[in-house]
């Protein structure tokens, strides 16, 4: 089945609400609002360390993504997954210039006609949802590193300029701490991602270790599978490392969220690391007390908890 405008919307939650009604943008705003907020996932977007002016922006863009990235993963969705990203990408041309009827591309055109968000930012977020449909295993880092550059990077930019930060070399720092944040989730969901015939893990790095495909679905674990994801968690470190300098260079409150970002994804990895990288038996999650924790941690700064992450990095043996 194809999509088409007309019926795009029978596809992404749009209720009860009668067909051809106009939504005005308010409306449009509260619709990816509560989206952001009633989906499945904890995910930190909007939070009160965001300035109000700007919640309804991030609201727009989380929504935009968390369709899409729907439209690539949820079992609803399968057999219709390219055709209905495919339609989100022309949707979102049309958003650009000037028409949306869909509540989540109405919001978006007004947070593009406030704010100058590149367009191929957003389709670079399609094209890793893409990828999802039709690339389920990674010759190497470098390819892993490929697919972060368009399922992370574009989101830390797009803060970025939310925020009226246009610098290529905040940028570049940004894309550090994105793809080391993609990775470190990578790491941490190896057995989610198997059920979804998903691997990230480079196989050029499993066959050094001589492990196999079918010893990962097996979750087989010992002192191969640690030598195959040792390296890996080092080279996400230094990401997260080579990135940190954007937490120092940027103002209040972006400076706050992003050192809170920063700590959540290095705590993943390094307890990921504490558990020998047994992530089978032991998928590393944050508690309730590691958001406090970090939070108090994200309003004053984090040096002691880099140097320490460094040295314990620096201490693991591949």
């Amino acid at each position: 089945m194809t999509a088409s405008t007309d019926n795009i919307g029978s596809f992404y939650r749009l209720g009860d609400r009668p067909a051809g009604e106009r939504w005005t943008v308010e409306e449009a705003y509260a619709f990816c609002r509560h989206l952001t907020y009633s989906h499945y996932e904890n995910f930190p977007v909007g939070s009160l360390l965001v300035p109000k002016r700007l919640r309804p922006h991030v609201y727009a863009i989380y929504a935009f993504a968390r369709a899409a990235d729907d439209f690539a993963d949820e079992e609803s969705y399968k057999g219709q997954r390219m055709d209905l990203l495919n339609e989100w990408e022309r949707l979102l041309e049309e958003c650009y210039e000037g028409r949306a009827e869909h509540p989540i591309f109405i919001a978006l055109r007004q947070t593009v006609k406030e704010i100058e968000l590149p367009i191929d930012l957003f389709k670079g977020l399609l094209r890793a949802f893409k990828m999802d449909v039709t690339v389920s295993r990674y010759e190497d880092f470098e390819q892993v590193l490929g697919y972060c550059r368009y399922s992370a990077n574009p989101v830390g930019r797009l803060i970025l300029h939310l925020f009226d930060y246009k610098d290529e070399e905040l940028f570049a720092l940004s894309d550090c701490i994105c793809t080391a944040l993609q990775l470190a989730n990578f790491w941490q969901d190896v057995a989610i991602d198997l059920k979804k015939d998903r691997i990230y893990i480079p196989k050029d790095e499993m066959k050094r270790e001589h492990y196999g495909e079918d010893e990962l679905f097996a979750h087989v674990y010992d002192e191969r599978f640690r030598k195959v994801l040792a390296p890996l968690a080092k080279r996400t470190w230094d990401l997260f490392d080579r990135g940190y300098p954007l937490v120092e260079r940027v103002a209040w409150p972006l400076n706050a969220e992003l050192r809170f970002t920063w700590l959540g994804g290095t705590t993943i990895l390094a307890r990921a690391a504490e558990n020998d990288f047994n992530v089978f038996k032991h998928r590393p999650v944050l508690s309730k007390w590691d958001f406090i924790k970090w939070g108090v941690r994200s309003l004053s700064g984090t040096g002691s908890v880099r140097r320490r992450l460094a040295s314990f990095f620096q201490s693991i043996e591949s």
